[in-house]
């Protein structure tokens, strides 16, 4: 279907892709009209974000779940009553060779990120510190350092960065010996 405008004339063709002629409706058979559309979206908070009215200006914070045509806003801990899904905090290590000395490794690693802070010897039962707040480089033996963090996108980040950057540092130290 479509509709043509000739010489002041609009025709509207409509046509069922079989053989019979096409209808043509004169202009003075076409209804105009028009459709406003409102571009505001509403959500709604649930369960535990549900229990307390914000004020205005207040920010909620949680996840947005659309559901055919309405919108919800949920605490991530309503998460596994409305889906299959459920969250964990996992916490990774991994075990590197190294066998050099661990003040140099903590030197160089300073020189790249930001924040590398000693950690209490009491706290990390022997040499370590921790990187960006998120990741802790031990010390275990002569022979290994340990890794260790959580599994969230910048803790990983970090932590691959760190992995690169011993591995560099163990090429340098290989290299020259």
């Amino acid at each position: 279907m479509f509709m043509a405008d000739i010489a002041g004339v609009r025709v509207l063709y409509t046509g069922d892709y079989s053989c019979e002629e096409d209808c043509h409706l004169c202009a003075a058979e076409i209804l105009q009209f028009s459709l406003y559309f409102n571009s505001e979206k509403m959500a709604k908070t649930i369960r535990r974000l549900a229990e307390k009215t914000p004020e205005v200006g207040e920010t909620v914070s949680g996840f947005l779940v659309k559901k055919a045509f309405t919108y919800q806003i949920m605490a991530l801990d309503d998460l596994h009553v409305f889906s299959q899904l459920s969250t964990e905090n996992i916490s990774l290590r991994i075990t590197i060779a190294y066998s050099g000395a661990f003040g140099v490794l903590k030197h160089r690693l300073k020189q790249i990120f930001e924040s590398v802070e000693s950690l209490p010897y009491e706290e990390s039962e022997g040499p370590a510190f921790r990187v960006h707040e998120r990741l802790t480089v031990k010390y275990e033996s002569e022979k290994h350092i340990s890794l260790h963090w959580r599994s969230d996108p910048i803790s990983v980040m970090v932590s691959d960065s760190v992995i690169i950057s011993i591995l560099l540092i163990l090429i340098l130290i290989t290299s020259y010996c």
